[in-house]
């Protein structure tokens, strides 16, 4: 295994055992270790899916499918692939349900240890720092399903249970890889939403203490309140954490829109490279002012199914990997691999899994299910004589974080359309047995897989230089 030199926070750097300056430039693995609705194709949350599975195909081709899928999705030849185009890092997220069950709390297992140490290793034979992302919280700490979220409500920070056992999933991290260089650090809690914006910091606070009374090293990795948007909940700290690097994400409205062109106009706004930078100089504030380095957590446009928008979508790509470039930051692209919304290299259209799941992802598409990447055009006879109502009764009502339409939008597509969706999810994999559960996973392999080339030629030349 490569041994790759400890980094560390030097005033506004990242900096090596030698002193040069370490630009971490790599994309998020997002689907892996915390699923995603739009990344393997199901609708809802982990959670919910995952019960369907299990009581539809039964333990063993429950357990076969996932035991094969942890491997297929992310082994040698992808972290290979992600060395041959120039990258030098990875944010795995995970989800807690990995390493803990919530019958059982603070009973740690060793499975998803070891699930974890398996690709840190495969991609620091590689070169390739890790960085660790806690993006599923117990509790859950925001509205939305990419924590696990079921619900709307980000109950983590209102109970000092689930507070208490991620600071002890967090010491049991810290005791794990305090000796390994090839983890570059550790990033809490992905994108925290606390409406009171009051009980972040303190947190941050309580977790820093903890991991450094183990680990000195490691760099902490902190994304500002609302989905690491804002940065607000740090300014009665006069100094920033030692060892910290606050990171923001920064993706850009028309490349995650229905917009048609770039430059041009999104929703009323016109959108250039001026405007993309001005946009990360807003939301990298903080950093700037306290003089610490910067990392954009995730960023990155996602695909039409035509292929139709690919050349626009590529150029603000190309604007945001320039202007990280002028000012010094450190990023990583969201995500590595899916099924064709967004990640460098996707399951085959005719693979076996989705031929098997096409006949819910066309209602999924139809019914707007999906947050990310989806649309209500098919669902406006419903969201229609909602907003009527509530420009009528409510006209004023803006729930955080992002207002009445994003939250309307939560409660009827993601919820309540996604909950008997999923079970229809799991009805297809009714008669899977072993064989064909692990035959499923194998579509994820990188050998089996499409690659975006298009996407991969821009990083390359970017990385290149």
């Amino acid at each position: 295994m490569t041994t790759l030199p400890w980094i560390h926070v030097d005033g506004t750097r990242l900096v090596n055992e030698s002193g040069e300056t370490v630009l971490l430039r790599g994309v998020g693995l997002g689907g892996w270790m915390n699923m995603e609705n739009f990344v393997t194709g199901y609708p809802g949350s982990e959670q919910g899916i995952r019960r369907q599975l299990l009581a539809t195909m039964g333990p063993e081709a429950y357990d076969a499918f996932f035991d094969a899928f942890y491997v297929d999705f992310f082994d040698e030849a992808d972290a290979a692939h992600l060395a041959s185009i120039g990258m030098n890092s990875v944010r795995i997220p995970v989800n807690y349900r990995h390493f803990e069950n919530d019958d059982r709390p603070f009973e740690l297992t060793e499975e998803g240890f070891a699930r974890l140490d398996r690709v840190i290793t495969l991609l620091a034979r590689q070169g390739i720092y890790s960085i660790i992302d806690l993006h599923a919280l117990p509790g859950h700490q925001n509205q939305h399903w990419h924590s696990d979220n079921p619900t709307h409500l980000a109950t983590f920070w209102d109970h000092p249970h689930f507070q208490d056992r991620v600071v002890h999933l967090w010491e049991a991290l810290a005791d794990r890889y305090k000796n390994r260089p090839e983890v570059a650090g550790y990033n809490p809690i992905n994108e925290p939403s606390d409406p009171s914006n009051e009980r972040l910091l303190p947190f941050y606070e309580r977790v820093e203490k903890a991991v450094r009374a183990i680990d000195p090293r490691h760099v902490l990795f902190l994304d500002g309140n609302k989905y690491s948007t804002d940065f607000s909940a740090f300014d009665t700290r006069p100094e920033p954490l030692p060892n910290a690097v606050y990171t923001a994400h920064d993706y850009a409205l028309p490349g995650i829109t229905s917009a048609t062109a770039y430059p041009g106009v999104t929703r009323g706004e016109y959108f250039d490279r001026d405007v993309i930078e001005q946009t990360f100089l807003r939301r990298t504030e903080y950093m700037r002012r306290t003089g610490t380095p910067i990392w954009i957590g995730e960023f990155g446009p996602v695909y039409s199914t035509d292929r139709s928008q690919d050349s626009w979508r590529y150029q603000l790509l190309r604007d945001q990997l320039e202007v990280y470039r002028d000012h010094g930051a450190s990023w990583a692209l969201w995500t590595y691999k899916d099924i064709g919304l967004q990640g460098l290299v996707h399951a085959a259209p005719d693979s076996e899994y989705i031929s098997l799941i096409e006949p819910v992802l066309e209602a999924k598409k139809r019914l707007g299910v999906d947050s990310w990447g989806g649309s209500d055009a098919g669902v406006r006879d419903i969201l229609d004589p909602i907003d009527a109502t509530f420009d009528r009764e409510f006209p004023g009502y803006a729930p955080y974080p992002w207002g009445r339409q994003p939250h309307i939008a939560v409660l009827v597509r993601h919820i309540l359309l996604a909950e008997p969706l999923a079970e229809r999810f799991g009805k297809l994999f009714d008669g899977v047995d072993a064989d064909r559960a692990r035959a499923l996973a194998h579509s994820f392999r990188f050998e089996n897989a499409i690659e975006r080339t298009g996407l991969t030629e821009v990083l390359r030349f970017h990385l290149a230089g």
